[in-house]
Formats: structure tokens, C-alpha cells, sequence
């Protein structure tokens, strides 16, 4: 059963090790929730609203964030592998021990953000070159 969340406010919701797989989020506000050991994996949070979310721990697994907005996010040890973040923007993020194998990174914004594992993710990224 696919959860549809689109459009939803969620903003400060508490969520953690919520099971969101295969969930839709699109275009779904969560600014400040707290997301820190859910289960993500496959979901579409095509430009949600991520701004200071909590997703430390999270499952994101072949999860599509094109557009979202993670700004300030806490991802700290998030497993993003496979997960297509086309045009995300990472602007202050934190990413330390983030796992981000396979992710497609391209046109995604990492200005200021810091713990990017270097050569993890692929393709193009645009902004500053991650602090860490």
C-alpha cells in the first residue's frame, strides 16, 4: 500500500523510525520534522521542503529528492545510496558518515555543507565545494 502524502504540512512533525517506503511526499512540507531513523526507501519527495529536518540515521535508499530543499538538514550517517538528488540544495547541511553511493548528485547545491564523503554521489555539483 503506497502512502500519498503529496502537498502534505508536515512541518515540525515528529516521524522518527516512521516507515515511509515507497510513500508519496511530493511537494510535501517538512520543515523541522523530525525524520532521525525512518524508513524512507523508494519514497518521492520530488521538491518537498526538508528545510532543518532531522534525518539522522535515515533510510533514503533509491528515494527521489529532484528539487527538495535540505537546507540545514541533519543527515548524519543517512543512507542515500541510489538516491536521486537532482537540483537538491544541501546549503548548510550536515552529511557526516552520509552514505551516498550511487546517488546522482547532479546540479545539486552543497554550499557550506559539511561531512560530504569525498567521492561519494556522481555527476555534477554546483555551488561551493562542501566545507568538511
Amino acid at each position: 500500500m503506497t502512502i500519498d502524502l503529496t502537498g502534505a504540512d508536515l512541518t515540525r512533525a515528529k516521524l522518527t523510525f516512521a516507515h515511509l517506503t515507497f510513500a508519496q511526499l511530493i511537494d510535501a512540507d517538512l520543515t523541522g520534522a523530525d525524520l532521525a531513523d525512518a524508513h524512507i526507501t523508494f519514497a518521492k519527495l520530488i521538491g518537498a521542503d526538508l528545510t532543518e529536518a532531522d534525518l539522522t540515521e535515515a533510510k533514503l535508499t533509491e528515494a527521489k529528492l529532484n528539487g527538495a530543499q535540505l537546507i540545514g538538514a541533519d543527515l548524519t550517517r543517512a543512507d542515500l545510496t541510489g538516491a536521486d538528488l537532482t537540483g537538491a540544495d544541501f546549503t548548510r547541511a550536515y552529511l557526516t558518515g552520509a552514505a551516498l553511493t550511487g546517488a546522482d548528485l547532479t546540479d545539486a547545491d552543497l554550499t557550506g555543507a559539511v561531512g560530504l564523503p569525498p567521492g561519494q554521489g556522481s555527476g555534477a555539483v554546483s555551488g561551493a565545494e562542501p566545507e568538511g
